[in-house]
């Protein structure tokens, strides 16, 4: 199964109907932009018809209990309900197959032994022969690459695990699916990457000797899933920052971050000039782990949270439904610093505030503190309408020292003149970061951690991309596959570390996950622009929302002229008996009688676009 990957809170119902004169409207020409929803249980359908077992547990009234557990028949009755007849045009309907790699294993006759079933890749294979659609192949093996038995062997052995500064793995799950935080390390000799890039190569090397006009099919080849680092509580802790814990402290990464830091700095001397440290070696310096605020340090060089990399963010939700407000500014001690970019996605204020319709609310600037004084300072995020100037929140943060002295008292400096937010008719604002007060301690060896943790992100990918590529897969077709946390607002990006993924310098073609607001957005534009990003792919899309209608209709659109060369839509299930019994992830089953999260909008969206 295809885990969805965003904060899910009770749905809220339907209240339009799908839009229909709009489908009529011609598109601008470009190349052929790809509609390839994502097929949930598709594995246990191409499973079924070799298994009777298989068969016997899958609902019969399932989509492919109906096609009498005939995949590449239940496939095409699907893709037919969006674009009868078969893919053609400018909009094409396809349909992305999930290959999760580390499930591909069966238990070997010998103790420890794990076989890789090539059957199973062949009828993988033989289901993309058969059904003449555009396809997007995702080949997984994140830390969601958890159905199969190997997965809960490899999870007994540490090596195969990111771990917390405590030595042990993050033990969480998400909505109910199993998350087994794999490590980020490249070595083969590590288990798990054994068994993931012997399987990569295996399916690489079949799709790259498929027929030609089955290989004409493959639009793109996404690879790995959402490549991040990990931390407690995955499902809620995605916006924690003043008690951060993060990965990986197992002793691999420990020593090659030690390694990383003698190839940047050259000699401990340099690092301890640009630190203010004074390590003897770099064998001495520690590893960013602990809280000042909590716990005992034995070197200032220790102190980790969400702030000690150097910035702070500034955040929260503003809604001027009337288009009131022209753009938002950030003043510290009164000195202007730069706009707040807006737009941001904010699907929780979306679901509890009724009167607001639209998830892209949020707003972010991220402050570098580091060059400021010790002291307190003030901060206030400012709104103009107009030629008037409106007070959207005001904070105090206190910038303090390395050895928690009290900070010395500075004259307080910020404009005093502007009006409250709240003059202005029908603007709603929230500020969620920075609390008032606030402390934080710059950390320069923090910031060394977080770049280094984003370093071994961007090393695992370009390992899947490398054996990928060697294995056959043309370059044209390989995708990232990864999410984009600072499109949300109220989230730590540093958590993830996956900023170096992005961007025209890499050798793949970006794959960005786009949910709720993020599906439409004038800052997703920027980071694309931000980034050189082009033909780019996102393979997982929903809007997640239901208050105003052609909301769909109108991001599928924002992708096609954006650029994508697909969208993959999350999710179409074909093994589900479509019952009446909703939770956070069947509220997204893109399906005409599920009026949760929009999806039976976002049915006859697709069907809308796919007409054109």
């Amino acid at each position: 199964m295809q885990p969805i990957h965003r904060r899910l809170l009770p749905s809220l119902l339907l209240a339009c109907l799908p839009t229909l004169g709009a489908a009529q409207a011609p598109l601008p020409t470009r190349s052929t932009f790809y509609i390839a929803p994502v097929i949930e249980g598709l594995g246990i359908c191409v499973a079924a018809q070799r298994s009777e077992a298989v068969r016997k547990g899958t609902s019969p009234t399932s989509h492919c209990g109906q096609a009498q557990f005939d995949a590449p028949r239940m496939l095409n009755q699907i893709l037919d309900q969006f674009e009868p007849g078969g893919a053609k045009g400018q909009v094409q309907v396809g349909y992305t197959a999930t290959i999760q790699l580390l499930a591909l294993y069966d238990k070997g006759k010998k103790a420890d032994e794990w076989v890789l079933n090539t059957q199973r890749v062949d009828d993988y294979l033989a289901l993309i022969t058969k059904v003449d659609r555009p396809v997007v192949i995702y080949l997984a093996a994140n830390h969601f690459d958890t159905q199969g038995p190997l997965s809960a062997e490899l999870a007994k052995d540490k090596r195969n695990l990111l771990l917390l500064a405590n030595g042990t793995p993050p033990a969480t799950a998400y909505f109910g699916y199993a998350v087994t935080p794999f490590t980020l390390q490249t070595d083969e000799a590590i288990p798990v990457n054994r068994y993931r890039f012997e399987a990569l190569r295996h399916v690489a090397q079949k799709v790259a000797k498929l027929p030609p006009a089955v290989q004409k099919r493959i639009i793109a080849v996404t690879l790995a899933g959402e490549l991040h680092h990990m931390f407690p509580d995955f499902e809620n802790g995605m916006g924690v920052f003043d008690k951060t814990s993060v990965t990986d402290y197992s002793p691999a990464s420990v020593a090659q971050f030690k390694g990383w830091l003698g190839q940047k700095y050259k000699t401990i001397a340099a690092f301890n000039q640009a630190t203010g440290f004074s390590f003897a070696s770099f064998d001495a310096v520690p590893v960013p782990s602990k809280n000042i605020r909590s716990d005992t340090l034995t070197s200032f060089a220790e102190h980790y949270d969400g702030f000690a990399h150097g910035s702070f963010p500034v955040s929260g939700w503003l809604s001027a439904p009337d288009g009131q407000i022209d753009k938002l500014e950030l003043f510290v001690d009164g000195l202007r610093v730069a706009d707040v970019p807006r737009g941001l996605n904010r699907l929780d204020v979306y679901r509890a505030v009724e009167e607001i319709k639209t998830a892209s609310v949020g707003f972010r600037y991220d402050y570098a503190y580091d060059k400021l004084p010790v002291g307190r300072h003030v901060g206030q995020v400012v709104a103009h309408a107009g030629k008037n100037r409106y007070l959207v929140s005001q904070f105090d943060f206190n910038v303090m020292a390395r050895d928690q002295s009290p900070p010395p008292n500075r004259p307080a400096q910020f404009i005093k003149s502007l009006d409250k937010l709240e003059k202005l008719k029908g603007t709603r604002a929230w500020l969620d970061l920075p609390r008032q007060q606030q402390d934080v301690y710059y950390n320069p060896l923090a910031r060394d951690w977080d770049l280094f943790r984003a370093s071994q992100v961007h090393a695992l990918l370009a390992k899947f991309h490398s054996e990928a590529q060697k294995a056959g897969v043309s370059p044209s077709l390989l995708f990232s596959h990864q999410i984009v946390p600072q499109v949300n607002s109220s989230w730590n990006a540093q958590l993830f570390a996956v900023g170096s993924t992005f961007g025209s310098q890499n050798p793949w073609h970006d794959g960005m996950n786009m949910y709720g607001g993020a599906t439409n957005s004038d800052w997703v534009r920027g980071f694309i622009a931000q980034h050189q990003i082009k033909d780019y792919g996102v393979p997982e899309f929903n809007p997640q929302q239901w208050k105003q209608p052609g909301v769909h209709l109108d991001a599928m659109l924002a992708q096609y002229k954006g650029g994508a060369r697909f969208i993959s839509p999350y999710f179409i299930s074909v093994t589900s008996d479509q019952s009446t019994a909703r939770s956070a992830v069947t509220n997204m089953e893109i399906r005409p009688d599920n009026e949760a999260e929009g999806s039976s909008a976002f049915f006859h969206a697709i069907r809308d676009i796919a007409a054109r």
